[in-house]
């Protein structure tokens, strides 16, 4: 059982640890289909309300988090290990509730950008509660849970292994599909109200899977009723 966790974390860990492999993503199409991983573990329920060029608008059904504190760090990368390595422990049991709780995807990275390139950004790094643990996940020290209200999600898909030199400039290219939509004007109002990061980031497949390989960058906003 040990071993089998060492081999689980060593294919988990590397889910970020990627710029080595020097093959950047290809982006696709927005397909409107869910990823293949989630085909076999468990992952965020949502509907598909508008598909675009590149970029697909869903609305996220309620959904539960175990996050980790805000994490200052200049790479997206390092900032995701740092954080996996503590939901990891999490879901191998070391929590208030000496639990197992099964893999689900995706693992998000919300991202708070700094003022500037040598600048630290703030990420949060988040595990998708399964349902069964939803009502009462187990609590940790230095992890909180966030609760999710159904969301709406601007959804640009990319391929490959995730690098720190890939999500900035597929999130503009996101932000610059969606420029003149009504879908711009509401992700503008939700940054402005200063209760959603800049972006995020989710991943969904194993290290060890070099084909089809799906990862997302988020752009979360709200839309009120008038």
């Amino acid at each position: 059982m040990a071993a089998y966790s060492m081999l689980k974390l060593s294919l988990l860990l590397s889910l970020l640890s990627n710029s080595q492999l020097g093959q950047w993503p290809e982006t696709k199409k927005s397909s409107g289909i869910p990823p293949p991983a989630c085909t076999r573990i468990e992952c965020p329920s949502y509907d598909v309300i508008h598909v675009g060029n590149g970029y697909e608008i869903r609305r996220l059904n309620s959904t539960v988090w175990m996050s980790t504190s805000p994490i200052q760090d200049i790479s997206l990368v390092e900032a995701t290990r740092t954080g996996f390595l503590q939901l990891f422990d999490y879901i191998q049991g070391k929590n208030d509730y000496e639990e197992y709780i099964e893999m689900t995807a995706p693992v998000i990275t919300e991202v708070s950008p700094s003022d500037g390139p040598l600048c630290e950004s703030s990420f949060v790094v988040s595990f998708y509660v399964p349902k069964v643990n939803q009502a009462n996940p187990p609590p940790a020290e230095g992890l909180a849970v966030q609760r999710w209200k159904p969301i709406y999600a601007a959804v640009r898909e990319f391929s490959g292994f995730v690098a720190d030199s890939d999500v900035g400039v597929e999130a503009a290219t996101l932000q610059a599909s969606l420029a003149g939509t009504v879908w711009s004007a509401a992700i503008e109002k939700s940054h402005e109200a200063g209760n959603k990061s800049t972006y995020t980031v989710a991943q969904y497949n194993s290290p060890f899977e070099f084909e089809s390989r799906v990862n997302e960058i988020w752009m979360l906003f709200d839309i009120k009723d008038k």
